[in-house]
């Protein structure tokens, strides 16, 4: 059975995946419990507007971790921009009296974030492999 995370394209064979982790501004804790889900929603249909996956989702009061499934035309900074603003766009409209204004200075979340890839060998392993090869004499 072909793994259903392997994509295909005309020209590439792809397995990209991005761990993602959002700080809310300040670090404050904002989130209530709706927060969370709703926001989950946000970024899953940004994730269908670039043609990536959003595989797993779950946060905390101050911060959110993503799991990212997308594919190497994307550039993944593109994606976190476009994450990040409609999400903080949302969530504040839409919990005005939970967000105050005032103390996020119109920011939801904190301009830095964490992208770690995963997925795949550990790192040693494909280190190991490319050592491995054969150069041509």
């Amino acid at each position: 059975m072909p793994n259903p995370d392997i994509c295909r394209g005309r020209t590439v064979v792809h397995q990209l995946h991005a761990h993602l982790v959002f700080v809310t501004k300040y670090r404050r804790g904002v989130m209530n419990d709706e927060m969370p889900t709703r926001c989950e929603e946000v970024m899953r249909k940004v994730c269908e507007d670039f043609d990536a996956e959003l595989k797993e989702f779950n946060g905390e009061a101050d911060h959110v971790h993503l799991l990212v499934h997308y594919p190497p035309r994307i550039a993944l900074a593109s994606l976190v921009s476009s994450l990040k603003g409609v999400s903080s766009r949302r969530l504040r409209a839409e919990f005005t009296g939970r967000v105050n204004r005032a103390t996020t200075h119109g920011r939801f979340w904190s301009p830095s974030y964490f992208a770690g890839s995963c997925g795949g060998a550990p790192l040693q392993v494909v280190k190991d492999y490319i050592a491995q090869q054969k150069r041509p004499d």
